[in-house]
C-alpha cells in the first residue's frame, strides 16, 4: 500500500524531549520505518518549521514532506489549528500530482484528522486517526490551563464520527472514546505503542554509569521525557525528598530531557521551577538535570538507573515506560492510561497514584531495600515488553487495520507474511 502519515506538529526527524517533542515524534518515525520493512510506501506529512527545510526530506527510504503551512518557525502547538486550512490544500494538491495513488491516510492528533477529513472529502482515501491524546481527558486534568479552543471537541467528535477507524492506544484509551465521544466500539482498533528492540535492550550498568560519569556506589532512580507540569516530574521529586527524610533512604535523581543539550533554565523554564521543589524538599544536591540526548544515547541512560520512574497526570500511552523495561528495569509509575496497562503492577513494577508523593517514596523505598525484587521485576518487564510491545508487531497489526478500511486485506496479508519471513 501507498501509506500517508499525517503529523502536523510532531515531525519524525526531531529530537524528542522538548515541550511539543515527544511521543508522537517517536511513534510516527517508528510506525513509518516499521511498515517500509514490511513493504510498503510512506509518506510523512509534518508542518514546515524552519525556513532552510527542503520541501522533501528523506530517512530510510521515508519521505517527510515538510508542509509550508503559516511561518516557518517552530510554534506551540496550540497555536496551529488556524493553518490547517493551508496544511489541508497543500496536501490535497500534492496528493493530486502523484502518479501513485495513496491507500491510506493515517492521522496523528486531532488537528492532523482535520486535515485528514478534508483529504477524505476531496479525495475519497480511507481515513484512521489516533488522537494520542483526547481534548476532553486534557482539559479534565488541565482545566483553564488548557490552551486548545472549545472547537477541538467538535472536530474529536467529528473525526470519531467519520474515521474509517480509530485507533485507540491502550484500553482506558478505548473507554475514553466510548464514553466521552460516544464511538462505535466496532469502529475502534487497540494498537499499542512499542519499542525498537536494535535501539534499546540490555546494557551492563556498570559500563552505563561509567560512560555517563554516573556514580557506581548509589541507588539511580531515572525520569526521562517531555519537561512540561502535565508529566509530573515535581512529583519525582518531592517523592525523593521524603524517601530521604521518612523512610531514611538516599538516592540520586537524574532527569533527562528538555529544550537543549545541556540542562538550560532559559530553554526550559520548567527545569528552574523543578530545581525550586528539590531546594524546598532540601535534596538540591541529589537531583540532577541532565538536558535533552538523541535517541541512540537513551539506552545507556534507562541501563544505567535502577529504577525508572514516571509519574503524568494523565497518560494517552507513555512509551518511555516500555523503553524501561526493554532495558531490564523496573518501572513505578502513575496508575493512569497507557502506563496502567503496559506496568503490571507487582509483577514489572510498581503503579501508584499521580500526585501522591508520598506513596511514590513508599515505592522509592521498597525498591531500595529489596534489590531481589526489583531485578525480577525488571526481568519480567523486559519479558513483558518483548511479548506485547514491539514497533514491529505495531506496524503488523496497523497494517491490517488499512487493508480492511481500504479493501485491500488479502494482499496485506501476504506482505506481512513475506515480510515475517524477511526478518
Amino acid at each position: 500500500m501507498k501509506i500517508a502519515l499525517i503529523s502536523e506538529h510532531a515531525s519524525p526527524l526531531a529530537i524528542a524531549g522538548g515541550v511539543d517533542s515527544g511521543g508522537q515524534n517517536i511513534y510516527v518515525a517508528n510506525v513509518a520505518r516499521q511498515l517500509v520493512r514490511l513493504g510498503h510506501e510512506v509518506d510523512v506529512f509534518t508542518r514546515c518549521d524552519r525556513s532552510l527545510l527542503p520541501l522533501v526530506s528523506r530517512f530510510e527510504n521515508i519521505r517527510v514532506i515538510n508542509v509550508p503551512a503559516g511561518p516557518p518557525v517552530q510554534l506551540p502547538k496550540e497555536q496551529l489549528l488556524p493553518h490547517m486550512d493551508a496544511f489541508a490544500d497543500f496536501m490535497t494538491g500534492f496528493m493530486k500530482q502523484e502518479a501513485k495513488p495513496y491507500d491510506i491516510v493515517h492521522a496523528n492528533f486531532f488537528m492532523s484528522g482535520l486535515v485528514g477529513l478534508r483529504i477524505k472529502d476531496a479525495l475519497g482515501v480511507p481515513l484512521v486517526t489516533t488522537f494520542h491524546a483526547l481534548g476532553r481527558v486534557r482539559r479534565l486534568h488541565q482545566g483553564e490551563s488548557d490552551g486548545f479552543p472549545d472547537t477541538r471537541f467538535d472536530i474529536e467528535d467529528e473525526l470519531v464520527k467519520r474515521s474509517d477507524s480509530v485507533i485507540a492506544e491502550c484500553p482506558q484509551d478505548e473507554n475514553d472514546l466510548i464514553h466521552l465521544y460516544d464511538a462505535d466500539p466496532a469502529r475502534i482498533d487497540l494498537v499499542p505503542c512499542g519499542f525498537d528492540r536494535a535501539e534499546f535492550h540490555p546494557l551492563d550498568k556498570a559500563a552505563a554509569r561509567e560512560r555517563l560519569g554516573w556514580p557506581q556506589d548509589r541507588f539511580i532512580v531515572l525520569q526521562l521525557g517531555r519537561m512540561v507540569p502535565r508529566k509530573g516530574v515535581d512529583n519525582v521529586v518531592r517523592a525523593l525528598g521524603l524517601c530521604h527524610a521518612e523512610h531514611g533512604e538516599t538516592a540520586e535523581l537524574y532527569v533527562a530531557g528538555g529544550n537543549s543539550d545541556e540542562a538550560n533554565e532559559i530553554a526550559t523554564p520548567e527545569i528552574g521551577r523543578l530545581r525550586g521543589v528539590a531546594r524546598e524538599c532540601g535534596i538540591e544536591e541529589h537531583v540532577h538535570f541532565v538536558g535533552r540526548h538523541g535517541r541512540n544515547e537513551l539506552k545507556h541512560f534507562y541501563n544505567a538507573a535502577d529504577v525508572f520512574v514516571t509519574t503524568p497526570w494523565y497518560e494517552p500511552f507513555g512509551i518511555t515506560p516500555l523503553e524501561a523495561m526493554a532495558c531490564g528495569r523496573p518501572v513505578i509509575g502513575a496508575d493512569v492510561g497507557g502506563i496502567r496497562y503496559s506496568v503490571a503492577h507487582g509483577e514489572t513494577g510498581l503503579l501508584v497514584p499521580p500526585k501522591d508523593p508520598s506513596a511514590l517514596a513508599a515505592a522509592l523505598a521498597t525498591l531500595k531495600r529489596d534489590s531481589a525484587l526489583a531485578g525480577r521485576m525488571g526481568a519480567a518487564g523486559l519479558a513483558r515488553a518483548n511479548a506485547m510491545f514491539t514497533w514491529s508487531s505495531v506496524a503488523q497489526a496497523l497494517a491490517q487495520v488499512y487493508a480492511r478500511v481500504s479493501g485491500d486485506e488479502g494482499q496485506s496479508a501476504q506482505r506481512v507474511a513475506m515480510g515475517g519471513a524477511a526478518r
